[in-house]
């Protein structure tokens, strides 16, 4: 009989992107499902703010400052570990709506460093620890984005279609090692940034994106989606998991109530 595998509070889970939304959400589910959680994310304060809640709830946290896009801080980042059981790939984001004439390169590219090499960064630098812990579940937040095309979307689908791909591509270059790779991604989200930071802070463009449309998902939905997947049993692996609103068909088709 194999061996049981490690329970969740012996397990360390590093989320990234946990200042706010969605991977703020996931750190709270994952600490009270029993997870000793590491929040990191650019802004120190969200991220030790959200440490102190979760421990004043009676679970265990710990915030971490780090930017994703900088490989020799993730590297740093990664020597504190000698085992993790989970890590979830949630910092990313999208920067503009413009065509593809007309896209900013800058923005295609931070897109690009944030969501895919980001997620590489982590993948990389924590595979060994999440290897060592003979139960290994390494999760990539992606986007309905990455699988449809939409007009006015391109430099972000093109970065989270890297990161399905980056994910798709990991799991078959390590089957046979105690470690599984998650993809979940979500459609029509509503968080407090999301729209307004690709948006550059129009609230009134930001407003739009989810005008009429009676219940988006919210971070929490998300969030239960990945506690759900990574606490499935050891040998189950959710190897892709879309997740929309009832409201919204696909990308492009979206039911509004005007």
């Amino acid at each position: 009989m194999a061996p049981a595998a490690p329970s969740a509070a012996s397990r360390i889970a590093i989320v990234t992107g946990a200042s706010g939304g969605i991977g703020a959400a996931t750190a709270r589910q994952l600490a009270a499902a029993g997870y000793r959680v590491v929040l990191t994310a650019r802004r120190k304060d969200r991220i030790e703010a959200l440490a102190k809640e979760i421990n004043a709830a009676g679970h265990q946290a710990t915030a971490y400052p780090l930017d994703v896009t900088d490989r020799a801080a993730v590297d740093e980042f990664a020597t504190a570990f000698r085992t993790v059981g989970v890590l979830v790939n949630n910092a990313g984001g999208a920067l503009g709506a413009d065509p593809v004439a007309s896209g900013d390169p800058a923005d295609w590219r931070q897109m690009y460093e944030t969501n895919v090499i980001g997620t590489l960064n982590l993948t990389q630098a924590l595979l060994p620890a999440l290897t060592a812990s003979g139960d290994g579940t390494v999760v990539v937040v992606s986007s309905t984005a990455g699988h449809g095309t939409y007009e006015g979307g391109g430099g972000y689908v093109a970065a989270k279609h890297g990161a399905h791909v980056l994910a798709e591509t990991l799991r078959l270059e390590i089957v046979g090692t105690p470690v599984r790779v998650i993809e979940v991604a979500p459609g029509m989200v509503r968080t407090d940034e999301f729209a307004l930071n690709r948006f550059g802070g129009d609230r009134e463009k930001a407003a739009k994106v989810y005008q009429g449309v009676a219940e988006p998902l919210t971070a929490d939905d998300v969030a239960d989606t990945i506690s759900w997947a990574v606490t499935r049993p050891s040998h189950v692996n959710i190897d892709l998991l879309v997740v929309r609103p009832r409201a919204q068909a696909s990308n492009s088709k979206v039911h509004r109530e005007l």
